[in-house]
């Protein structure tokens, strides 16, 4: 299963996966991961979950992040469920038809893996295509 946390800049996004991120590890029996560009929620998340700082890996492109991923599960089978905050600070092609594409492909890799994935990103939910409403929560 595929989520988008969507808003623009200071709506609440980040404070959002935050307490996301906190229900999983209460809840979850399997290892919780958070993707983010820098480590600023370091002290806001739970030390059971895992928080991976994307900027020292140079992601930048949607392939990238799409062997990222992977790489994660093969690393770790026992991921339930990765959070990736601001989305657009680690991949920085804002392209709407590659974001689509790219969560077509998440939510098909989520049904194959059973790993549930929570993105936030700055985009007004008011303009996005009908092919990324449906991820919104």
């Amino acid at each position: 299963m595929v989520k988008l946390i969507l808003g623009l800049k200071g709506s609440g996004k980040t404070k959002r996966l935050v307490e996301l991120v906190r229900e999983a590890v209460a809840c979850e029996n399997g290892d919780v991961v958070c993707i983010e560009k820098e480590k600023k929620l370091t002290f806001d998340i739970p030390y059971q979950a895992r928080l991976i700082e994307a900027g020292s890996y140079s992601v930048g492109s949607y392939e990238f992040i799409r062997g990222f991923i992977c790489g994660l599960h093969s690393g770790n089978y026992d991921i339930t469920h990765v959070f990736v905050d601001n989305f657009y600070k680690i991949v920085s092609d804002k392209d709407p038809q590659k974001f689509t594409e790219f969560l077509s492909w998440l939510d098909a890799f989520s049904a194959k893996e059973n790993i549930e994935f929570v993105i936030s990103a700055s985009l007004d939910p008011e303009t996005v295509g009908e092919d990324i409403k449906k991820y919104v929560i």
